[in-house]
């Protein structure tokens, strides 16, 4: 089992994304391991980690589909019905 190679903040070399980093620029990990990883000091406490990806070994985000999107929008509407009176609320409601 190899070791991952830790960079401190900042000091990443290029090719390496976080997920969000990723997703901006369209792409997803793409089911590859987890490259590296990152690391923030921090006083009194662990330091903070990402997780990073090479971006030469990542693909596409894909594209979302008809039947995805009516899934997704069944789902937000159902997260503004109150369980009480069963109305729409006109927002999300909090759990």
């Amino acid at each position: 089992m190899a070791t991952l190679p830790v960079y401190r903040w900042r000091l990443a070399p290029g090719g390496y994304a976080i997920y969000r980093q990723l997703r901006a620029l369209g792409l997803r990990p793409g089911g590859q391991d987890v490259a590296a990883q990152l690391e923030r000091p921090r006083q009194r406490r662990g330091p903070l980690v990402a997780y990073l990806y090479r971006i030469d070994q990542a693909k596409p985000v894909r594209p979302m589909t008809p039947a995805r999107c009516a899934a997704l929008a069944k789902a937000n509407t159902a997260r503004r019905i109150c369980p009480a009176c069963r109305r729409d609320a006109g927002y999300v409601i909090p759990t």
